[in-house]
C-alpha cells in the first residue's frame, strides 16, 4: 500500500507541473488574439505566483487541520477549473481570477507533499517526486504545440484540464488510502511546531535558503516564462517551434531530477546540488553568446538539466537542515520564497526587455546565478558553524 500511496503523490505532482509552463508556451499567441502587450504575461505570473506565496506561507496550519490528503484533492480540483477558465475566457481581464485561484491551489499541494516525503521517504523520491513534476510541465508546452499547431491555444488549454481532472478523481478516490498508512505518529510527526514567519526571519541561515530557493526558481521560471518567447522574438522561431523548444527545456528538467534520483544511493545530496550548479555555470553562459537559435535550445536543456536536480534536493534537505519538528513550517516559507522569485522573475524580464530590449534577457539569468551561488556559500557556511552540514547526507 505505501508504493500505492507513493505512486499516487508522484501523480500528483504531475498536476502540480501542468499549470506551470502552460503559459510560457501560448503567451506569443494568447496576447495577439487578446491584442496585449507582450508584457502583460507578467501581470498573470506575478498574480499567481503571488497567490502561491499567501498559499505556502499559511499552508502549516491548514495542512495540520485538513490533512496533506484533503488539501491536496481539493487543490488540484481548484487548478482544474482555472484551466477550464482561461480556455473559455473572452478577453484578458477575465484571466486574473483565475490566476488567483490557480496561484492559491498550488501552494498547498506543493508544501504539503513535499514534506511528507522529506519525513518519510529516501533523498531518491523526492528527486523522482519532483522528475513527475518535470513531466507535467514537459507535457504541458507539447500540448500546447500540437493545439497552436492544429486547432489554437485554447484547446491547448482544454486538453489540460483533462489531464487534470482525471489526476483530481485520482487523488479523490485515493482518500482511503491515506488513512490506512498514516499511522498516528507520522501525523504528529509531520505536525511539528508552527514557526511565525518573524521567528523564522530572525535566523541567518533561513534567510540563506530563502535566496537561494528564490534564486533558483526565477531561473526556472524565467526560461519557463520567457524562453519561448526570447526565441521567438530574438532568434526568428515559429511560435510552435518556440512551444516545444520550451518542451525540451523541461525535458532537461526532468532529466535532471530523474538522473539525480538514480545517484542518490551512491552520491550525496550536497554533491548532487553541487553537480547542478556545475552543470548549470557554462549553460547560463551559453545563452550570453550570439549564436544560432538551435545553440539557445540547447542551453535552455541544459539549464533545465542542471537547475532541475538543484531545488527538490534542497528540499529533501529541510529536515536535516532545520530538524524535524519544525520542516512543515520551514518547508512553506522555503517554497513561498521559490514562488517569490517565480513571481518576481517574468516582470523584472518585462522591464528589462522594455528598457533595453529581450536580447538582454540571458545576462538576468547570469545574475539570478551569481546570486544563487553566494547564497549557497553563505548557507553551507553557515551550518558548518552550526554543526548541522554533513556532506555525506
Amino acid at each position: 500500500m505505501a508504493t500505492m500511496l507513493l505512486v499516487v503523490i508522484y501523480i500528483a505532482f504531475i498536476g502540480l507541473g501542468i499549470p506551470d509552463s502552460l503559459m510560457g508556451s501560448a503567451w506569443p499567441a494568447i496576447h495577439t488574439e487578446l491584442n496585449m502587450p507582450v508584457e502583460a504575461v507578467s501581470v498573470l505570473t506575478f498574480i499567481i505566483s503571488g497567490c502561491t506565496v499567501l498559499s505556502s506561507m499559511f499552508s502549516a496550519g491548514i495542512l495540520n487541520k485538513f490533512g496533506t490528503a484533503k488539501v491536496t484533492a481539493f487543490s488540484t480540483a481548484m487548478t482544474a477549473a482555472a484551466l477550464f477558465g482561461f480556455s473559455v475566457v473572452p478577453f484578458f481581464w477575465v484571466m486574473i481570477p483565475l490566476a488567483i485561484i490557480l496561484g492559491l491551489g498550488a501552494g498547498a499541494i506543493d508544501s504539503g507533499l513535499n514534506n511528507y516525503v522529506a519525513l518519510n521517504c529516501k533523498a531518491s523520491h523526492m528527486n523522482f517526486l519532483h522528475c513527475f513534476y518535470g513531466v507535467g510541465v514537459s507535457l504541458s508546452p507539447y500540448l500546447m504545440s500540437q493545439a497552436l499547431t492544429d486547432t489554437g491555444w485554447r484547446n491547448g488549454y482544454r486538453y489540460a484540464f483533462y489531464v487534470q481532472t482525471v489526476i483530481t478523481l485520482l487523488l479523490i478516490a485515493s482518500l482511503p488510502l491515506w488513512k490506512k498508512i498514516q499511522s498516528a505518529e507520522q501525523t504528529e510527526e509531520e505536525k511539528g511546531i508552527n514557526l511565525t514567519l518573524l521567528q523564522m526571519a530572525k535566523k541567518s541561515e533561513v534567510r540563506q535558503v530563502w535566496i537561494f530557493m528564490l534564486a533558483t526558481n526565477a531561473i526556472e521560471y524565467a526560461c519557463g516564462v520567457w524562453g519561448s518567447t526570447y526565441l521567438v522574438t530574438e532568434k526568428g522561431f515559429r511560435t510552435e517551434h518556440g512551444a516545444l523548444a520550451l518542451t525540451i527545456y523541461y525535458v532537461g528538467m526532468s532529466v535532471g531530477r530523474f538522473v539525480s534520483g538514480l545517484l542518490s544511493a551512491k552520491i550525496s545530496t550536497w554533491k548532487r546540488i553541487g553537480i547542478g550548479a556545475a552543470i548549470l555555470a557554462p549553460a547560463v553562459a551559453i545563452m550570453l553568446l550570439p549564436l544560432p537559435g538551435i545553440v539557445s535550445v540547447i542551453a535552455l536543456f541544459f539549464i533545465g538539466l542542471g537547475n532541475g536536480s538543484i531545488y527538490p534536493n534542497m528540499i529533501h534537505l529541510t529536515p536535516h537542515n532545520f530538524g524535524k519538528e519544525v520542516s512543515q513550517a520551514i518547508m512553506g516559507s522555503q517554497i513561498a520564497f521559490a514562488y517569490i522569485g517565480v513571481m518576481l522573475a517574468p516582470p523584472m524580464v518585462s522591464l528589462i526587455s522594455a528598457l533595453f530590449g529581450i536580447k538582454v534577457y540571458p545576462v538576468f539569468l547570469a545574475v539570478l546565478y551569481v546570486i544563487m551561488i553566494i547564497a549557497l556559500k553563505c548557507f553551507i557556511n553557515r551550518l558548518k558553524k552550526q554543526g548541522r552540514y554533513n556532506s555525506n547526507v
